[in-house]
């Protein structure tokens, strides 16, 4: 359940910086991802499932199959450089919010890290990376 509220409370957490994207892209931990169109987008917990809704369809996503989602400009996800300059200071944390450290690159920070799902920020910009 902590696992839910905690998906949840980052994708409201990321509408908030969705802007100009068009998709929000969902990949599970076996790496394929699920792009959808963000206009008239609706999630619903339903169970153990996350229920994504626009105009293209309903599709139910297995919540505790989930490794990240992150809003991007075309249907695949385009990784970190999306939201954060690649360049820039990175502050990197866990999924409960514990600040790990601060690096002076995300290239560095991926360097630094193991197997698993971080949030990074830069500035007042946030994204959910996987490290694999």
């Amino acid at each position: 359940m902590k696992k839910i509220f905690i998906l949840l409370a980052f994708g409201f957490a990321m509408m908030a910086h969705a802007g100009a994207y068009n998709y929000l892209v969902f990949t599970n931990q076996a790496g394929t991802t699920t792009a959808f169109e963000v206009c008239n987008l609706t999630l619903k917990v339903n169970g153990n499932e996350l229920q994504v809704s626009n105009a293209d369809g309903t599709v139910d996503l297995v919540l505790t199959e989930l490794a990240s989602m992150q809003f991007s400009v075309d249907k695949a996800a385009t990784g970190v450089e999306d939201v954060l300059n690649a360049d820039s200071l990175v502050q990197v944390y866990t999924v409960t919010g514990t600040l790990l450290g601060t690096y002076h690159s995300m290239v560095e920070a991926a360097k630094c890290l193991s197997t698993g799902t971080y949030v990074m920020a830069s500035g007042n910009q946030t994204q959910t990376v996987v490290i694999k």
